[in-house]
């Protein structure tokens, strides 16, 4: 990644060197990787957010996936929506407002709960549909790191009504349908993805993927 980044980097002169610093020792550390130059920033982010290196080799690329969050990145106004509120609030402002982005969930709206209830459904199902009615997947960056459910409603979107998402970050974390759910998005060839194997996961990693997409975006316009 280009080192003259502005917006996706930390904003004093420590907390790059402490950044940076750290990931050399990751660099250091992983001896060898089957990740291309542009996937492995994204999992050396990954990385870094957790400490854990079993992202490396847990995590899988559509091949189109860096690709494609870059182009819809620096297209302009395009929308992050996630499964929770946590994604949105992890997400550097500054960063996405650079790229004229914006973030949505609705895991606490009044009628998703209401119809959750109702319909017998989760809440993360009825926000993923509360996402697509009001349009707002179409083109979007979906980042899931909490809700299998939300993910596996999202394929489902995806192969029954044609929603077409730039990007999926798959990533929920859980002992309940987590593993599978990503290994249903893996088998999505329409639309591109990025997921871990197994239960591992989280919003913590979705928001740490997301930062690498939008330092490998910034990175693509000073080149």
């Amino acid at each position: 990644m280009n080192t003259n980044n502005i917006v996706t980097e930390q904003l004093t002169a420590a907390g790059r060197a402490i950044e940076h610093d750290s990931f050399a020792v990751i660099d250091r550390e992983v001896l060898t990787h089957g990740y291309t130059p542009e996937q492995w920033p994204v999992v050396r982010r990954m990385i870094h957010a957790n400490a854990d290196f079993d992202f490396n080799g847990m995590t899988q690329f559509h091949p189109d996936a860096v690709q494609a969050g870059i182009k819809a990145i620096r297209s302009g106004h395009t929308r992050v929506v996630a499964d929770v509120e946590m994604i949105c609030v992890g997400l550097s402002v500054p960063r996405l407002s650079h790229f004229g982005m914006t973030t949505h969930q609705f895991i606490s709206e009044p009628d998703v709960i209401a119809l959750a209830k109702n319909e017998g459904t989760t809440r993360a199902v009825q926000a993923m549909r509360r996402a697509h009615q009001a349009g707002l997947l179409e083109g979007a960056i979906v980042g899931i790191g909490n809700a299998p459910t939300a993910l596996i409603e999202l394929v489902r979107l995806i192969h029954e009504e044609g929603v077409r998402p730039a990007l999926v970050v798959g990533m929920p974390v859980g002992f309940v349908s987590a593993a599978e759910s990503k290994a249903l998005m893996a088998l999505e060839q329409e639309v591109p993805w990025i997921v871990i194997n197994g239960r591992k996961g989280g919003s913590t990693l979705v928001v740490a993927a997301i930062h690498a997409l939008l330092g490998l975006a910034e990175s693509c316009v000073a080149e």
